[in-house]
């Protein structure tokens, strides 16, 4: 019998934490042709999701696939991502989380990991359902964060202090 991979159960967990700190959980995803998100906001082959959950509705993380809806733009999307595909999971409001190496199609571990700094790219932007990577920090139409005020990497308490994510192989 083949070992189930520790990725979804951190995954989990780090989901946890982030809910239980009133963090928002983000996940940064490589896209292939497997993940179902809207093209759209797909840019260098990935995205960001916003995973809190008043962004998602059906929420569903298991050993394999990461399942939920989710509104772009005003409309109601399905999004299927495999877990494999996951680059990082974070808390929006201070980077921390973990990154870690995607596997290619075959399983084998990817050669170099997600940089941090890519990833803390992302947790400094904001939105409700999606955010590529290089977008301007400003929320998309109807997520709701568009006049919420943002805050330093360290809570608002200055000092701009960064998030650290730690690569797991």
């Amino acid at each position: 019998m083949q070992e189930i991979s520790t990725k979804p159960y951190l995954l989990r967990a780090l989901y946890e934490w982030c809910t239980d700190n009133g963090y928002t959980p983000h996940i940064a995803v490589r896209v292939d042709n497997q993940t179902r998100v809207p093209r759209q906001f797909v840019h260098n082959d990935e995205i960001v999701l916003n995973i809190s959950f008043e962004a998602t509705s059906q929420l569903q993380m298991g050993n394999e696939w990461i399942e939920f809806s989710a509104r772009f733009s005003g409309k109601v999307h399905k999004i299927e991502v495999q877990v494999t595909n996951v680059l990082a999971i974070y808390a929006r409001e201070n980077g921390q989380g973990m990154a870690f190496p995607v596997e290619p199609a075959t399983g084998a571990a990817q050669s170099g990991p997600v940089a941090s700094s890519e990833v803390q790219e992302a947790a400094d932007s904001e939105s409700d359902a999606t955010l590529p990577r290089e977008s301007a920090p400003r929320a998309p139409e109807g997520s709701g964060d568009a006049n919420r005020p943002r805050t330093d990497d360290d809570g608002g308490k200055g000092g701009g202090g960064k998030g650290h994510l730690k690569v797991v192989k």
